[in-house]
């Protein structure tokens, strides 16, 4: 065997294990962005946990061909930049976020999260999610205003109770 299909078993190998490292992974053609676009959004990427790389489109689709997954055959052609994401909305985030930035220079074309497909309008969907830590927020937050409310009532009848009684004893002397 060459070495250059070697070479090419151990990238297919590195595309796989980072497919199945990443909470969701985007696929966006990027064919406008200039070169210090592609590296402000690397950045941006960075910053938020996310990996943004380019590889062959026959690699990535040999992974994922690999991993059992055909429904990105037709996504992988022309330009094709993969974002792995820490979580289930970063990368579609940060992807959607972009294509908004860059005047349309980059295209979500698709995603993968939870082990599934998820065709352009899903990976739009999902970028418009709020965040995981942002829903557990939330459901802290309602959790917490009965028994927030709760202590204001109690606050409220004793503050009440002690009104009537200063009344009744102002009264009295």
């Amino acid at each position: 065997m060459s070495a250059n299909f070697e070479a090419k078993k151990v990238v297919v190998e590195e595309i796989t294990n980072k497919i199945k490292a990443a909470k969701s992974v985007v696929l966006v053609d990027y064919n406008k962005l200039t070169v210090a676009e592609v590296s402000e959004l690397r950045n941006k990427c960075r910053q938020a946990n996310c990996e943004y790389k380019v590889y062959k489109n026959t690699l990535v689709r040999k992974a994922f061909n690999d991993l059992g997954f055909k429904d990105f055959d037709a996504d992988l052609n022309g330009p094709t930049a993969v974002a792995f994401g820490v979580d289930e909305t970063s990368a579609a985030k940060l992807m959607s976020e972009a294509a908004k930035t860059y005047d349309s220079k980059i295209v979500v074309k698709s995603a993968f999260v939870d082990n599934a497909y998820v065709d352009k309008a899903g990976a739009k969907a999902l970028a418009s999610m709020p965040s995981r830590e942002e829903l557990v927020a939330k459901m802290l937050g309602s959790l917490q205003a009965p028994i927030s409310n709760f202590a204001g009532v109690l606050g409220n009848l004793m503050s009440g109770i002690v009104r009537v009684l200063n009344a009744v004893a102002q009264k009295q002397s």
